[in-house]
This record gives structure tokens, C-alpha cells and sequence, in this order.
């Protein structure tokens, strides 16, 4: 009783000059495929880069096909690609998670309360900034907000280094008091 599996057979030469490129990689797909992802994935402990490196194993044969000067090899050659292969893709992994590591801790998303938490206070550090006089209001976005030096912030505001100082100090001071609720 047939159960109905067809079991294709290699023939002893698969790169015989009838075969083409085309044919001969189709056909070694047939039987090799399957074994090869099993392969990678034995390797890489994941199914779909198992899959992805199987098939650019093929390609890469069907590829370089008119190079191939021992056609009967191919099928180790097949499982020598698939094999590199997995282990590049191992050692990218293997780069990206110390990379990850050193990175620190993955940021969480914030809750729908703290964004509107945090909101609500940048809005009532808006309305307390347009609370300050100018220049010290000016001394504060450029010094804070814009990162810039003391010497910058000078620069910028065509005053000297120590009236940034004083300006940022006196404007910190209010501000503080301003969003403590004092008046």
C-alpha cells in the first residue's frame, strides 16, 4: 500500500551538464531544505533566522552555480554555507546584546498618569518661567534647557559670565519659590 510520500532520489551526478543552474539548485532545495533549516535552528535556537540563512545558502549557490567544479559537493557545500552562516549570525547576536548591555536598562514607556503628570508640571514650570524677569528668564532656557555654558549663555545674552551667574541664581531662587507656592 503506497502512502502516498514521493521520495526523490539524488542522482549520482547532480551537476551533469543537462542539469542548469536552475534545475540543479531546484532540485537540491528538494532534499536539502529541510535537513538545513533543522540545522540552523539547532544552531541559532530561532526558526525564522534558520529559515532566512537556509535560503541564502540556495541562493548564494544558485548564484555562483558556474563555479562549482565538483558538483556532487554541493550539498556540503549546501551545509558548510548554512553552518558559517549561523555563526555569523551568532556573533552579530552576540555583539548587539553586549552592545544592549552596555546601553544600561531598556526604557519603559511611561504610564497614561505620569504623562499627564509630567505635563501638568511642565506646564506649571511655563507659567512660573513667565513669572521671572527677562534676564533671568533668558539665563535660565539658554542655561538649562539649552544646555549651554556660562560663558555661551554670556555670549549669547551680551553680558558678562558672572551676571549669567547671578541672573541663573536669582532666577533658580524664584522659580523655587514661585512653584512651592510662596510669593
Amino acid at each position: 500500500m503506497s502512502v502516498g510520500v514521493d521520495i526523490v532520489e539524488e542522482p549520482a551526478s547532480v551537476g551533469a551538464p543537462p542539469w542548469t543552474a536552475d534545475e540543479a539548485v531546484t532540485h537540491l532545495f528538494v532534499i536539502h531544505y529541510r535537513p538545513l533549516v533543522r540545522v540552523a535552528a539547532l544552531l541559532l535556537h530561532d526558526d525564522a533566522a534558520a529559515e532566512e540563512i537556509a535560503q541564502e545558502a540556495f541562493v548564494a549557490l544558485h548564484r555562483s552555480w558556474a563555479r562549482v567544479r565538483d558538483p556532487d559537493r554541493a550539498a556540503a557545500y549546501l551545509r558548510q554555507t548554512v553552518v558559517n552562516r549561523s555563526r555569523s549570525a551568532l556573533r552579530r547576536r552576540a555583539v548587539a546584546d553586549r552592545f544592549l548591555r552596555r546601553q544600561g536598562p531598556a526604557v519603559t514607556v511611561p504610564s497614561a498618569e505620569s504623562d499627564a503628570l509630567a505635563s501638568e508640571t511642565h506646564a506649571e514650570m511655563l507659567a512660573a518661567l513667565r513669572q521671572l524677569p527677562v534676564r533671568q528668564r533668558e539665563a535660565l532656557i539658554l542655561r538649562f534647557y539649552s544646555d549651554l555654558s556660562e560663558a555661551q549663555v554670556a555670549d549669547a545674552m551680551g553680558i558678562s559670565a558672572g551676571a549669567v551667574k547671578s541672573h541663573t541664581s536669582r532666577g533658580l531662587a524664584a522659580l523655587r519659590r514661585l512653584l512651592d507656592g510662596e510669593s
